[in-house]
């Protein structure tokens, strides 16, 4: 399967940006408002405090979840 990166459907290759901007704005509303953060990692459901969440990211702390395998024809309504 290839990356979704590589798609033909441009709606489908820019779900990927998206999908980042949303995480991106849920943990500054999660920091702002003083309430954990919900990730599913590692294969568990984890809560994430907001004051680990305004500490700098590290690699090893916010490991990239890739989305390979995603067909491109999945979605062809957008």
């Amino acid at each position: 399967m290839k990356d979704i990166s590589e798609a033909t459907n441009p709606a489908l290759r820019g779900s990927l940006a998206a999908l980042r901007r949303a995480a991106e704005e849920a943990r500054r509303i999660a920091i702002q408002t003083g309430t954990d953060l919900i990730v599913f990692r590692n294969g568990e459901i984890t809560r994430i405090p907001p004051q680990e969440l305004a500490e700098p990211a590290t690699p090893s702390s916010a490991p990239e979840v890739p989305l390979k395998g995603l067909s491109e024809d999945a979605d062809q309504s957008c």
